[in-house]
């Protein structure tokens, strides 16, 4: 089933993405802005130290834990599309899942959500058969547990075959072209930098429904969670904006998966 209520919106970051000495991202600054915390497990960026880490940020201030895996490309920070069947990207994801949970179980927590990452989000979106293989592995892994999904595609239909809670995302700090379709990161522009500019598109996206395209006309998108990317040098700016924005029109920023 997918999960929903008229005043309420899920903000979510990605975070724990550093690795080794090597920080990536402001998470002590942008973890108590969020609601839902998309934690990196070690394949895309991430280590146990930092796993572990993050983890307990997050239930010390309240954020709802999820996991984040991505490909194994950490060269590439794991946006780079990998050749790889069905059945190695649940194995992988599994694999990646256990990992983090481990540490959220220590933590005395629980893994509240999945979200992909990367190349892998966008994939599992475009292949039928990738989509069912993440659906039946998190399910596998946890039937109780919600999947961050894209509005209206290929992965949202599986999870909801599959018997999973979704929200589906949209992003505000990224551009989207005329198809409703995130811009590819090359391309000019693809980065919303100014926190005013990706406030007023979350405005737009929980208010209306709708996003402002690079060609200056609108696009539907829907969402129930509004994603803030944690490596954005100005993440934790951008994250004050578009909650103050949010909560100043009356919106609850919550989890739609926690308790």
């Amino acid at each position: 089933m997918t999960m929903s209520n008229a005043r309420t919106i899920d903000l979510n970051g990605d975070v724990g993405e550093g690795f080794g000495p090597y920080a990536i991202g402001r998470d002590r600054e942008l973890i108590p802005l969020l609601s839902s915390a998309n934690i990196a497990c070690g394949f895309h960026a991430g280590d146990p130290r930092t796993m572990r880490e993050t983890v307990e940020r997050c239930i010390e201030a309240g954020v709802a834990v999820g996991a984040h895996p991505g490909l194994p490309d950490r060269a590439g920070f794991g946006r780079r599309a990998l050749a790889l069947t069905a059945q190695e990207a649940a194995d992988d994801l599994l694999y990646q899942l256990g990992a983090l949970d481990a540490f959220v179980r220590a933590a005395g927590g629980r893994i509240r959500h999945v979200k992909l990452h990367g190349a892998l989000y966008h994939m599992a979106d475009r292949s039928e058969a990738l989509a069912e293989a993440v659906a039946q592995a998190v399910r596998r892994f946890d039937p109780a547990i919600g999947l961050f999904v894209p509005p209206d595609g290929l992965l949202e239909r599986a999870a909801r075959a599959a018997g999973l809670k979704t929200a589906a995302e949209a992003f505000a700090d990224r551009r989207y072209g005329a198809d409703g379709r995130l811009l590819p990161r090359g391309s000019a522009g693809a980065v919303l930098e100014r926190p005013e500019e990706a406030a007023a598109q979350a405005l737009d996206i929980a208010s209306r429904g709708v996003v402002r395209t690079a060609a200056g006309g609108t696009a539907e998108v829907r969402a129930g969670t509004l994603c803030i990317h944690g490596d954005s040098p100005g993440a934790p700016e951008i994250a004050a904006a578009v909650r103050c924005a949010l909560e100043r029109e009356g919106w609850r920023i919550a989890s739609p998966f926690a308790p």
